[in-house]
């Protein structure tokens, strides 16, 4: 169904088009998705993979104000395992293998159901803006829909142009025309537009592997959902790991003389902690090897993901190259693997709510902003959604700080930093990643996510009572005596809450003095039980963030006047008033992430606003 009116409109299907999409026909407002081909929604363009460090805990950030990754990742994946598990719970990073065909089928099948919104086959030619304010999109056959809202999630598809060695087309993805005219029309009405490149590596084919020179990688031995909704999880595949050696490294400098990376033909900035593996093998020419790994891309397919290998090389190069692999002797190449550049918007043109700040009503989400990763693009298009139906409502946005969440921290580097090369997470990013754990999304969130009208009121209910027993639960065990008898037959005895910081110490296995004991509904819950053993754990640690967190608040509380003049000011170092005057900060907390911000350009302004 195609109406001419509505309220919101999403322009792109990928990861941040779901998000959006679903969230905003989810909290009431008439909602149309335009993608180029409806068949391609969700498709995992890259690696068919959920999750990885920092990654998987904003994917459970997502589950919790009730987006829909989580959920889509659990019933599509076909390994499962937890990164980090040898350090502290801020860093356990949840990660699923999916298959590359469910993932879409089920993304596509969840949008279907959601009442209030049309998904639409078509391109998108103009963004309609009248005196400063979105009134609707123009499609390619001269179409004219009204709107009040658009978000962008265009991801790699304005201006697409792919690259394998010296062929050029053009295109986002392969076999996918690209978006021509759209970041034109912006540019047209003041947008400032760069380009930046991906790429993705080459598929083999799964029986042209020798997969005794490879070494096995299996999921977890009790694999764990993404989603707090989600019963459970299986795996049903085993990933492989095998090197690059000197050989290979040398066979792929041949190429270099016909790499569009080397000969200039490609001028956006790649990711730089994903790079390709020409890019490795240039500027890490002292190294022997790089690690490979091979992971199936479906159940029902023949395709084998050569993660590690991206690259943009001519394709006999690529060949070449992989055959020098140990396992990878014969193997037989499906797919090419190339390189894409497009154009993006640099985003510090963007409130932290991802409204332009130069068009009203405009909202941007995903690669377009300058990210990389399926991960960062669906927290983007989750807080577009929420904020284009606040904004339609003509209430305040919703801004999650950098300390209440990695998307808080996402969005924050975005619209304060902005990025010239592609920005993917990190656990560093997060200054409070103590408190920003995969463990307690939910604890943070959810309440919001119900408040919004995105969570169920029983799964809101479920939280609240999870933690009041956490509450009950450390009250009693400061106050019960118990053992913890080791492993050697040494005996501890102390308060509950005292053994219970004793590194590997569990709660079940603690033996509580005179009969004393928690009650089952403490016991029984292995979620609670795991927030209050992190709790004693790393108490001296987490209440030093919480003082952090205040007095980060306190700077994030003292609000910049929206129309200062920052030209007035005339104390500021030159620097200072030239990126003040481009990012325009919300806060004093704001202003002092900026570089070339120095703590005496804060002094003055903080005493020119006072």
């Amino acid at each position: 169904m195609v109406r001419r009116q509505y309220d919101i409109i999403v322009i792109g299907g990928g990861h941040a088009g779901i998000e959006a999409a679903s969230a905003s026909a989810r909290m009431g407002c008439l909602t149309a998705l335009i993608t180029l081909e409806l068949e391609t929604i969700g498709r995992l363009s890259c690696n068919p993979a959920i999750g990885g460090m920092a990654k998987g805990q904003l994917v459970c950030e997502i589950d919790a104000m009730g987006g829909e990754m989580a959920k889509i990742a659990d019933i599509s994946g076909i390994q499962f395992k937890t990164l980090g598990t040898k350090k502290g719970p801020a860093m356990w990073s949840p990660r699923s293998q999916n298959d590359k065909d469910l993932y879409p089928f089920y993304a596509q099948q969840r949008l279907r159901e959601i009442q209030g919104l049309d998904l639409i086959e078509a391109s998108v030619e103009d963004i309609l803006i009248d005196k400063g304010v979105i009134k609707g999109v123009r499609l390619e056959k001269g179409d004219f829909l009204s709107c009040r809202a658009v978000i962008l999630c265009a991801g790699t598809f304005l201006c697409g142009r792919m690259y394998t060695g010296e062929d050029q087309t053009v295109g986002g993805r392969i076999e996918e025309r690209s978006a021509e005219y759209l970041s034109g029309s912006l540019r047209n009405v003041g947008f400032e537009t760069a380009r930046l490149k991906t790429g993705t590596p080459p598929r083999i084919h799964r029986d042209s592997i020798n997969y005794s020179s490879c070494e096995k990688d299996f999921g977890d031995e009790n694999p764990q959902p993404f989603s707090r909704s989600s019963k459970e999880v299986q795996n049903q595949i085993i990933c492989y790991t095998t090197w690059t050696n000197t050989q290979t490294h040398q066979i792929l400098e041949q190429g270099f003389d016909r790499s569009p990376m080397f000969t200039g033909r490609i001028s956006g900035s790649g990711p730089r902690y994903c790079p390709s593996i020409e890019d490795k093998v240039f500027r890490f020419a002292d190294k022997s090897g790089h690690m490979l790994f091979l992971e199936p891309e479906g159940l029902n397919t023949d395709s084998v993901y050569v993660n590690g290998f991206s690259t943009s090389l001519p394709e006999d190069i690529q060949a070449m190259g992989l055959k020098s692999i140990p396992g990878l002797e014969e193997c037989k190449i499906i797919r090419k693997g190339y390189a894409v550049e497009y154009d993006y918007f640099p985003p510090h043109q963007l409130l932290p709510s991802l409204e332009s700040r130069r068009v009203g009503g405009l909202f941007m989400a995903g690669q377009i902003n300058g990210t990389s990763g399926y991960e960062e693009a669906a927290a983007q298009g989750l807080m577009a959604g929420i904020n284009a139906v606040m904004s339609f409502r003509g209430e305040n946005p919703i801004i999650l700080d950098r300390s209440q969440a990695y998307i808080g921290v996402l969005l924050d580097d975005l619209s304060v930093l902005s990025t010239t090369e592609p920005y993917r997470m990190f656990t560093s990013r997060a200054e409070y990643r103590l408190l920003l754990r995969r463990d307690n999304a939910d604890i943070r969130l959810t309440e919001l996510g119900g408040n919004l009208g995105l969570v169920e009121p029983r799964q809101v209910g479920r939280v609240r009572e999870k933690m009041k027993l956490v509450r009950e639960g450390e009250l009693l065990l400061r106050k019960l005596n118990a053992q913890y008898i080791g492993g050697d037959g040494t005996v501890w005895a102390d308060k509950a809450w005292t053994l219970l910081k004793r590194s590997g110490v569990q709660l079940t296995s603690l033996v509580f003095s005179d009969g004393e004991n928690l009650p089952d509904s403490i016991l029984n819950d292995h979620e609670v039980l795991e927030q209050l053993e992190i709790a004693s754990l790393y108490e001296g640690y987490i209440d030093r963030q919480v003082r952090e967190v205040n007095q980060f608040k306190e700077q994030e509380e003292k609000l910049i006047p929206s129309e200062i003049d920052y030209r007035k000011i005339q104390s500021l170092s030159s620097e200072g008033r030239e990126k003040l005057t481009k990012f325009r900060p919300r806060s004093l907390g704001q202003a002092s992430r900026i570089s070339g911000v120095s703590r005496s350009d804060l002094s003055i302004l903080m005493l020119y606003i006072k």
